[in-house]
């Protein structure tokens, strides 16, 4: 069984709409969509903003629909010049920026007494992932690496510079390690997937809304399109 957490709700609706046979079920105030997506067994759900409701929903696909593959779809600012707004970057792994325990000693970003300092997405779908967005959306640029997730929005210079030079992230975003790590501890296969959509800096150089619809259609091509490969 496949879950996929979308960030937004016409991505999620988008996707519900191709279902066939979907059914629907309400836990934790999220309502979940089950039924056969690109001729897979799969769950599309939009999870709300921020760590927690990203981390209670993947706990409850595993829980209640049995998923051994998690999908996390969404929105990010880019920590790398090379990354412009459209492009796609894929997880190789994920980091809590905003957890700091380093007055114990421990570095930051690291959730103490865990035996892992990032939780790695699965090689095979990232590297399915990276083959769908290729395929599905030519005319953007695909990237694989780090993604910092926080329940902060980024959008200062200095703040920016902290996360890519502490972190190595490619981008920045608020619900992609609450998934990564919900997966790492329940032994599940993960990948987040998400659309830049700033330069987390403040910075305007495309109409958010006209992002946001683009961004959408080129989530829901890669979602099909790696669907198709699984």
């Amino acid at each position: 069984m496949i879950g996929i957490i979308g960030a937004m709700e016409e991505e999620v609706s988008a996707l519900k709409n191709e279902m066939e046979n979907p059914e629907t079920a309400e836990y934790a105030s999220m309502t979940f969509y089950k039924g056969i997506l690109c001729g897979k067994e799969a769950v599309v759900v939009r999870s709300g903003i921020g760590k927690v409701n990203a981390g209670i929903c993947a706990q409850i696909l595993v829980d209640k629909f049995g998923v051994d593959i998690l999908i996390n779809t969404g929105v990010a600012g880019s920590l790398d010049a090379a990354i412009d707004i459209g492009d796609m970057v894929i997880s190789s792994d994920a980091v809590h920026h905003d957890m700091d325990a380093t007055v114990f000693g421990d570095a930051a970003g690291q959730v103490p007494r865990m035996d892992t300092f990032s939780f790695p997405a699965d090689e095979k779908l990232v590297e399915l992932a990276r083959e769908a967005n290729e395929k599905a959306n030519p005319e953007i640029h695909t990237f694989v690496g780090r993604i910092a997730s926080g329940d902060q929005f980024i959008s200062s210079l200095e703040a920016k510079d902290r996360l890519s030079g502490i972190f190595g992230a490619l981008c920045a975003e608020m619900e992609g390690v609450g998934i990564a790590h919900a997966a790492y501890l329940n032994k599940v296969s993960c990948v987040i997937i998400r659309a830049i959509s700033d330069k987390a800096d403040n910075s305007v150089t495309m109409d958010y809304p006209e992002f946001e619809k683009q961004a959408i259609v080129h989530s829901v091509r890669l979602v099909r399109e790696l669907l198709s490969r699984l």
